[in-house]
């Protein structure tokens, strides 16, 4: 009983304490995590009981971002668009892919940032600014890569899916190693 006592002082203390930054960001991460499930999931899905533990595996990763939630979130993500283009028979569709992407991209950013910060953090709002730019930036040049790679390998016959697919490899590649090259550039200064 004492350690329940103890959790709910815990709770009262954050909720006391926390400033608007960080709970704004966690607003954020709840609605990009939502906006998510709704590009992943069929519409029967959404419409059924189901939703209510999609709103809570999008709140999760907004409450503990530093935990398990954020993977679990994308991982329902992912399930929900294989059942949607693969059992429901949706087509697949580039404007939604990319807003997937893009949203799933966001979730885990922002718990990558939130998960730094404390509740009752002061932070700047150029912080959180730039870092959403940085996120979008990189949002925005895998769309384009992706739009002219499948545009090269409609151009190409059959052979042009395994072009793409190989060259997104290489990118893939090339940046991890610029992110691996500078984190030992960062490590040694």
């Amino acid at each position: 009983m004492n350690a329940i006592s103890e959790r709910i002082r815990s709770i009262y203390t954050v909720i006391t304490r926390a400033t608007l930054a960080p709970l704004l960001l966690r607003c954020v991460i709840f609605l990009s995590g939502l906006v998510a499930f709704v590009l992943a999931y069929p519409p029967a899905i959404l419409a059924s009981r189901a939703v209510v533990l999609l709103l809570i595996a999008a709140l999760l990763p907004a409450i503990a971002p530093g935990r398990v939630w954020p993977t679990l979130t994308v991982l329902l993500t992912v399930i929900g668009w294989v059942a949607q283009t693969s059992y429901y028979g949706e087509p697949i569709e580039l404007w939604r892919l990319l807003g997937l992407a893009t949203f799933l991209y966001l979730t885990h950013s922002l718990c990558a940032l939130a998960a730094q910060l404390p509740y009752d953090a002061a932070v700047s709002p150029d912080l959180i600014a730039r870092w959403v730019v940085n996120a979008l930036a990189v949002v925005l040049a895998s769309a384009v890569l992706a739009v002219l790679l499948i545009a090269l390998a409609e151009r190409w016959d059959e052979g042009g899916f395994v072009v793409a697919a190989i060259a997104g490899l290489a990118v893939a590649a090339l940046a991890a190693s610029l992110l691996s090259w500078m984190l030992r550039r960062t490590g040694t200064e």
